[in-house]
Order: C-alpha cells, then structure tokens, then sequence
C-alpha cells in the first residue's frame, strides 16, 4: 500500500521545503496546493484569501475533490502541532495519491519561528496516521526526504537550520 505513495510522499517532501523557504523569513506561510501530472511536471498554486483559514479551507476541498490531470496533490499551511514541549509552529502537510485506490499522508515538520530569540529552526517531521512499523514506510520516508533535497534552495536553509533536538 506504502509503495504506491512514493511519487506522492517525493512530492510532499519538496513542497515541505519550499514552505520551509518561505517561513525561513517570519513570513506566515500562505497556504500551496502543489501537485504531480502524469508528465512528471510539478505545479503550484498559492491560496490567498482575505483570510488564512478560508485558503486552508480552499485546498483542503482542492485535494478531496481533486483534478483529473493529477496524479498527486499537497496542501502545505502554516499551523501549530503538540509536542511534549507544548504548542509548537509546524507546517501542516497533506498529501493525496489519486487514481483507482486514493491514499493520503499527513505530516507536520515543526520549526522555531525567525521572531524567536534563539532564531529559526527546522525540526524533524513528524508522520502522522502512518504504519511506522509497516516494512515500506521506511521507503515512503526516504521519498519525502529526497523530494525535500530535490528542491536545492529550500533545502539549503532547512540544512543550515536543522535541529533535530524537537
């Protein structure tokens, strides 16, 4: 089941970076729809409304409703998680497989905000409803992260600013 969502999880893994980029500055991340055609081409759309949640709102319904030129589609926003460490920033990113079985992926990648004292930081992702314990989640991971490193700038300030502590 994992295996189908490579090109998906690559796809996520990329525009995880390029909201990485994007948030590096303080900037609140205006909600991306990012998406795969059956060509390989990468497309993108920023959902800028007057107000943040109704541009979530906005790619949410892209995602379920979806296009049939897409293969694969992933709304990156701007949001909070819980860690043990209390409410933290994170990007919030679902990811869809189309086609005759859809699958999803959802992930947050948690990073410090540029406004704080210590400065920005990006922490290690975290996978949420996935078998971490399934054989091929190790691959779908790996896909995420090479997607992430395909986007050479973004992934540049996620290096320089990684902490792994969180």
């Amino acid at each position: 089941m994992v295996s189908a969502m490579i090109e998906t999880a690559r796809l996520a893994g990329f525009f995880a970076a390029h909201g990485v980029w994007c948030v590096s500055e303080g900037e609140t991340l205006i909600p991306l729809l990012g998406y795969l055609h059956a060509d390989g081409e990468y497309g993108m759309d920023r959902l800028m409304f007057d107000d943040y949640a109704e541009g979530a709102r906005a790619g949410q319904d892209a995602l379920a409703d979806g296009d049939p030129s897409w293969v694969g589609a992933v709304l990156v926003a701007d949001g909070y998680i819980h860690l043990d460490q209390g409410k933290t920033d994170a990007l919030l990113i679902e990811a869809v497989q189309y086609g005759a079985y859809r699958q999803s992926l959802q992930l947050a990648v948690p990073y410090r905000p540029a406004q704080d004292p210590r400065g920005f930081a990006v922490h290690k992702p975290k996978f949420m409803n996935a078998d971490c314990d399934d054989p091929e989640f190790d691959a779908m991971a790996e896909a995420f992260f090479v997607g992430a490193a395909s986007h050479t700038e973004a992934n540049a300030v996620w290096d320089a600013h990684l902490d792994e502590t969180v």
